[in-house]
């Protein structure tokens, strides 16, 4: 094997005995061992596109390549500590919402409960809901009420024959007929 360490590449001779094979750093394990001059290696060979041999995937005779690959995933990076911190904290301040929400959800549940007054309607004042519609007679009322609305309220009325102010008397107004 020959190798420029300074510029990161060199040539690989297979022991076929045929033409040197072009061989960059990048192919090599990432064991932390640089490339020498004379060292035995296997390897695989790559066809560039254009038609050029290439050395890839290049093992260390001896030596598990995988070994080093599977130490360093097996050791966690700054990258997933961090990762790993900010899951916790997030699952933690999730948490602590979720506790102060039940919290509180819980303490008014078990607060003693405003006495609940029994619902009112708000009944309408002694106001009848009449209109004048035109009638002026007794004998088209329903009620004193209705009569003496539209005594007061309604022009034209002819319901109050004695000009007392109570209409109808003989029909809805009078003593025996009060509401």
């Amino acid at each position: 094997m020959k190798w420029n360490d300074d510029r990161g590449f060199g040539f690989i001779e297979p022991a076929t005995g045929t033409e040197e094979v072009f061989v960059h750093v990048s192919a090599f394990p990432r064991d932390g061992i640089r490339p020498r001059i004379g060292e035995f290696v296997s390897f695989e060979i790559d066809l560039r596109e254009d038609g050029k041999k290439r050395a890839v995937r290049i093992m260390r005779p001896g030596k598990n390549n995988n070994t080093v690959r599977r130490a360093t995933r097996d050791v966690p990076s700054a990258t997933s500590r961090s990762g790993a911190l900010t899951t916790i904290l997030g699952l933690l301040t999730l948490i602590a919402v979720g506790w102060y929400g039940y919290a509180s959800f819980a303490s008014k549940k078990m607060a003693p409960a405003e006495p609940m007054l029994p619902a009112t309607r708000a009944l309408p004042a002694s106001t009848p809901s009449f209109n004048c519609d035109g009638r002026t007679r007794c004998s088209q009322m329903t009620s004193c009420a209705e009569a003496t609305y539209f005594l007061k309220q309604c022009p034209g009325t002819q319901m109050d024959g004695d000009g007392d102010g109570e209409p109808c008397e003989s029909q809805w107004c009078g003593a025996s007929w009060s509401d």
